[in-house]
């Protein structure tokens, strides 16, 4: 599993975005802006999904401008920078709301919508296993490659909730005052999705 190393901090560690079945297709579209029709490219997807990591690789790279959490903008502002970058030739990713984005104003909506449409999907296996140590890791927390062999198959396939298990994981660590073991490795999954979760046999 590919992992971009971005030049930021998130936690104890180094932010990073892992790059698997379901976001390749926004690595590999976000180093080719001159590609996008109107060079500009809405980036959608679940929460914790690394939007605004993307958005900040993206940025940080010089490849062009990008907008983070569009959808709070009003729409006549969003609709503004929209042009601004147009008159400028300035490449711009525009990082939406989680689909559907419902836009209001004709104009914006067919501009975005004339834009390259990039939807960050569900991590697949692999991909989940790459996170969740990349989370566990930000946080210092010791999850070995075993760990994972447990978590995963039992674990939703969300960014946000696998983020919950790695916290959950960790507070109930520092309370036994023990590394993470099977134990606490069951107790978190059934913390969050309850006793009798039959993911947790």
């Amino acid at each position: 599993m590919e992992q971009i190393a971005l030049p930021l901090k998130a936690g104890r560690g180094p932010a990073r975005i892992v790059v698997g079945e379901g976001n390749a297709h926004v690595a590999e579209a976000l180093v080719a802006p001159a590609a996008w029709p109107f060079r500009t490219a809405v980036l959608t997807g679940p929460p914790r999904s690394g939007k605004s990591l993307f958005a900040r690789w993206f940025a940080e790279s010089g490849a062009g401008e990008a907008l983070d959490d569009a959808a709070a903008l009003p729409e006549d502002a969003l609709f503004h920078r929209w042009n601004r970058a147009q008159e400028s030739g300035t490449a711009l990713l525009i990082v939406g709301a989680e689909p559907p984005w419902e836009i209001a104003l004709p104009d914006l909506r067919s501009r975005l919508g004339g834009s390259l449409q990039l939807a960050i999907g569900h991590p697949d296996d692999d991909m989940a296993r790459d996170l969740l140590l990349g989370m566990a890791e930000e946080r210092g927390l010791p999850l070995r490659a075993d760990a994972a062999d447990y978590l995963v198959p039992r674990a939703p396939r969300s960014a946000a909730e696998l983020e919950r298990l790695v916290e959950t994981i960790d507070r109930l660590s520092l309370e036994r005052k023990s590394p993470p073991n099977l134990g606490i490795w069951r107790a978190a999954l059934e913390a969050l999705h309850g006793p009798d979760e039959p993911r947790l046999l």
